[in-house]
């Protein structure tokens, strides 16, 4: 089973961006271009190795939450995956519906050799069913471990798609929030005196409703009159609030990690540890051949 994580630029950058310290101080070929070399092979295993011990501990620590009693804020949802109504999303391969895709197309050259032509991706929210409500799941800057994938060949253009399906298993880590939701310490009577305070300000109005006797001026039996309909229009309006279904949304929190898969929550941990072994494996090489390398220079 390979499973290929779509946004995660770090554990899919690092390792290039390290071939590439390697190969420059090779070319400079100095004792202070080694040296840079393996402070900075150093410094992206140290970074490589905090992130993906962070991620493993986010996901592991954090409890998972029902939709319809879930605090707002960070959150871990588990559930199933359902399509949005109105114009379903379809794989650009097949036309057959998804619930989001990306599609990686690839050309041989003259060597036999594969070389990316263009990635595309679907941004269109789906739903995270979990029994007790149903969450709206934007994908935008989520990194999305999927494990389904469908290789396709069309002459020398090979396409790779990765896939979530109708009824597909959903885990979700991001910023969960509930839209059309009302504190309950509502002001009515603040509420009322606001709209009072708006109807004075329009007079013209004002008497137009409430100058029963037509003199230009509103008595207090009128202004009586007045202050319950404005308490009538509030509380007409609260009851619409508070009737209106509740809408839940996930999606990418400010600095921590966003994360979508079809995959046990475990497992993933396990994955971001094994990232961290690596990276923690080229931190600590480098140090020891940085310390190596200077008592032999001897500068």
């Amino acid at each position: 089973m390979l499973v290929r994580l779509r946004r995660d630029g770090a554990n899919i950058a690092l390792p290039g961006l390290q071939v590439a310290i390697i190969a420059t101080a090779a070319a400079i070929d100095t004792a202070w271009g080694w040296l840079g070399g393996l402070a900075a092979l150093m410094a992206t295993g140290l970074y490589g190795w905090l992130r993906s011990v962070q991620h493993a501990r986010l996901i592991l620590d954090t409890p998972t939450s029902r939709i319809a009693s879930a605090a707002q804020g960070y959150t871990e949802l588990r559930g199933h995956g359902r399509p949005l109504d109105g114009t379903p999303v379809l794989s650009p391969i097949n036309g057959l519906p998804v619930l989001w895709y990306r599609l990686k197309t690839e050309r041989r050259d003259s060597d036999g050799k594969w070389q990316d032509v263009d990635t595309v991706e679907s941004d269109a929210s789906f739903l995270l069913d979990d029994g007790s409500g149903m969450c709206a799941v934007d994908p935008d800057g989520a990194e999305m471990l999927v494990r389904r994938r469908d290789v396709f060949h069309r002459g020398d253009l090979r396409q790779t798609q990765w896939s979530l399906l109708a009824n597909d298993p959903v885990y979700a880590i991001g910023e969960f929030t509930t839209l059309g939701s009302i504190a309950p310490e509502l002001d009515v009577a603040g509420q009322v005196r606001e709209l009072l305070a708006h109807w004075k300000a329009r007079r013209h109005e004002l008497l137009a409703r409430f100058d029963l006797d037509g003199n230009g001026e509103i008595d207090v039996r009128e202004w009586e009159l007045a202050r319950a309909q404005a308490k009538r229009e509030v509380l007409k309006r609260r009851h619409e609030v508070l009737s209106a279904p509740e809408a839940h949304v996930m999606r990418r929190p400010e600095g921590r990690l966003y994360l979508i898969s079809d995959l046990d929550p475990a497992g993933i941990a396990r994955r971001y540890r094994l990232w961290a072994g690596v990276h923690l494996v080229v931190f600590l090489g480098s140090a020891g051949a940085a310390a190596w390398f200077h008592r032999v220079t001897a500068f």
